[in-house]
């Protein structure tokens, strides 16, 4: 997008904050969406960092394409929960290939895998996800119309055995919006992933489930909202679910401003978030994009059936590599709980909310409770958010029970509370920086 294009697009773009946003579905979408797929991290080691986030949340590694299987390009090792897939990739040295007379590319499991550009992601960004995956009716279709429509390609579509089609178009920095079709049903609960993954055995990582269950949202940092959100909107027609402003959720010291994109049924939510200027503090965001070195996904929230299940299993293995907690808010806002929430959550409940460190909001429609790790990483960029929503239930055309998308919102009453957190914690970093000299 030219700068003139961009000039263009940021005058027209106006937020309006959480207070006089109107939400409404115009079932824009530009081609048949399904669901988010699975997310894909590149690393240095996939070994070793699907191992970690096998433990830490209770995710069975399932599925594998490495050396084992007969790839000499990359290994991938697959985890999932419930309807929740992580992919966790990382390059072989291409010599290895070639010692074997094939291209280094040949045995690849995913096509769309390049040496170069994963090695050159990993030193840019550290660990990161390279790929939000969405199933759609038609990968192919989906790319056609994407690029039709202003989306820049990343990679053709490609068929893969006869079951499996893909292909990417870039969503923001170097992710790439991957999109998948299938020709066999219920991939899902068939165990299907893609050709040359074969099974792991199950002891090979940890059986204990933790109730995680799904992808909720996948939320992208930019450096400027206007044109990431109209180039989105573009080549999906995904519509503005919600936004909310540095008024909305900021602190005295930083804030940010974001806009939430969704598919028809509002079940793939993609928001992103901008940093703001002139505060007491950097923005978070801001901080996010000089550490990733650019635009790129910032936290994945994953819906827990029982989040005070999944939170006392992870809190357990915190400290022996598992992952850690933001700090908790103080006890007044417990003890302002019950005022809030109190016709949903139990005193019980809402004990076990403080115990846990757990934050509570709730919209017109629903509750949501939710609590943040620190970054998984180390750098301070790419974090995970553990949600459990409560209320909109609805029945579909056959009389089946669901949760409405986006049900009870994106814990803008909790931004300050998490926001306080996370410049607390950007201030242990920086305690031990060498200062300027005094002057004399």
């Amino acid at each position: 997008m030219g700068d003139e294009q961009n000039d263009a697009v940021s005058s027209e773009f106006k937020l309006v904050g959480f207070a006089n946003f109107v939400r409404t579905n115009p079932k824009s979408d530009k081609f048949k969406v399904k669901r988010f797929d699975h997310i894909e991290f590149w690393c240095g080691d996939a070994t070793n960092s699907a191992r970690r986030f096998s433990w830490g949340l209770g995710m069975p590694i399932i599925a594998k394409s490495d050396l084992s299987t007969g790839n000499l390009t990359h290994a991938s090792y697959l985890l999932r929960s419930g309807d929740l897939r992580f992919l966790f990739t990382a390059p072989y040295s291409p010599t290895i290939a070639a010692s074997q007379n094939v291209s280094h590319t040949a045995t690849a499991s995913i096509p769309t895998f390049d040496h170069d550009a994963c090695r050159a992601f990993s030193n840019t960004h550290g660990l990161a996800v390279r790929a939000v995956a969405i199933e759609v009716e038609d990968a192919r279709v989906a790319f056609e119309t994407s690029v039709a429509n202003g989306a820049r390609p990343s990679s053709s579509p490609i068929e893969l055995d006869g079951r499996v089609i893909l292909s990417e178009v870039q969503l923001y920095g170097d992710v790439v919006l991957r999109y998948v079709s299938y020709k066999c049903g219920d991939h899902l609960s068939s165990g299907v992933f893609l050709p040359g993954f074969e099974p792991m055995d199950e002891a090979s990582s940890y059986p204990v489930d933790y109730g995680i269950r799904r992808l909720d949202h996948a939320v992208g940092n930019v450096a400027e909202l206007g044109p990431a959100v109209s180039y989105v909107k573009g080549f999906t027609g995904f519509h503005e679910f919600a936004e909310f402003t540095a008024e909305d959720v900021g602190t005295s010291e930083s804030g940010l401003n974001s806009i939430v994109l969704a598919n028809n049924d509002e079940m793939v939510l993609l928001p992103m978030n901008e940093p703001v200027y002139g505060t007491k503090r950097k923005s978070q965001i801001q901080t996010y994009l000089e550490h990733n070195e650019g635009p790129g996904l910032q936290h994945l929230a994953l819906v827990s059936e029982d989040i005070f299940r999944t939170l006392r299993e992870m809190r357990k293995r915190s400290a022996v590599g598992g992952f850690e907690f933001m700090p908790s808010p103080p006890p007044t806002y417990y003890k302002n709980l019950k005022k809030r929430v109190g016709d949903v959550l139990s005193d019980e409940q809402i004990k076990e909310c403080e115990e846990l460190g757990i934050l509570v909001d709730r919209d017109d429609q629903g509750t949501l409770l939710q609590i943040f790790t620190k970054p998984v990483g180390d750098r301070p960029t790419i974090f995970i958010e553990i949600i459990q929503r409560i209320g909109c239930m609805l029945k579909d055309e056959e009389g089946k029970l669901y949760q409405k998308g986006g049900c009870g919102g994106f814990g803008k009453g909790n931004f300050s509370e998490l926001f306080k957190s996370i410049e607390e914690y950007e201030k242990t970093l920086g305690a031990k920086r060498v200062s300027e000299p005094a002057a004399a």
